[in-house]
């Protein structure tokens, strides 16, 4: 099944697209996707596969894809879990046995793409219903970013819904991360938080704005009026100690 599934996504490959996703993703020597492969299939043309193939595709034909050098098949491969997480909402032993494999495969997802496209849909949508703030600061904990990454966007699901404390929590945690991609994940996460109750997100920049990393407090304040983004960056930064 994998191959029918690899042969229908070679078919919209691309070499020059390759080229241009192997740089925007880094994939150079020393940086964040060192050594990921690409074969130039957009996004749209990738759902179009794993929508056409989510009804057939077993777990075992996922874990091939999952185990797959190329970009491409992995974010197949997560799409086609994200399909089928959406139409087992009615069924919640399948909808747990999603959110348990997703979380023992997080090896495979390894960029900020997959992660983005994925946590929130299957992590998210389930918290919703089963919270897991435990399991979220085991994540924050991890030595790998893109778990650390896939806690904080995951979130995006509650903000959504008004719920805010596990994305400020990981905020809070996400203070002195040394990778700027965190910064951003972090930023955005407050940014949406902001969209819902700007009060909360003001709060937050008011006790943690001089803690922040420069980064994620652009992003944060992205939506404000230009004279409140201003005020907040003009506030010094120090180091880190702590929420006040």
């Amino acid at each position: 099944m994998e191959k029918t599934i690899i042969d229908d996504l070679q078919l919209h490959a691309n070499e020059e697209k390759a080229r241009i996703l192997s740089g925007f993703f880094k994939t150079g020597k020393g940086e964040y996707g060192e050594g990921d492969k690409f074969i130039g299939v957009t996004v749209p043309l990738i759902r179009e596969v794993a929508r056409r193939h989510r009804s057939s595709a077993s777990t075992k034909c996922i874990t091939a894809l999952l185990s797959s050098p190329i970009h491409e098949h992995r974010m197949c491969a997560l799409l086609i879990l994200t399909e089928q997480f959406k139409a087992a909402r009615k069924d919640d032993s399948t909808r747990k046995r999603i959110v348990e494999y997703y979380l023992d495969h997080t090896a495979a997802i390894n960029n900020w793409d997959l992660v983005d496209l994925s946590a929130p849909k299957i992590i998210g949508e389930w918290m919703l219903t089963h919270p897991m703030p435990q399991t979220l600061d085991a994540m924050s904990q991890s030595s790998n970013m893109w778990v650390q990454r896939i806690a904080i966007v995951s979130t995006m699901t509650l903000i959504r819904h008004n719920m805010f404390a596990d994305t400020l929590r990981l905020a809070d945690r996400y203070l002195t991360h040394p990778h700027q991609l965190m910064h951003k994940a972090t930023g955005w996460m407050l940014r949406e938080i902001g969209k819902k109750d700007m009060d909360v997100l003001t709060d937050y920049l008011r006790h943690n704005a001089h803690l922040m990393p420069r980064t994620a407090l652009r992003y944060a304040i992205e939506r404000m009026p230009e004279d409140q983004r201003k005020s907040w960056l003009a506030i010094k930064r120090s180091k880190p100690t702590g929420r006040q």
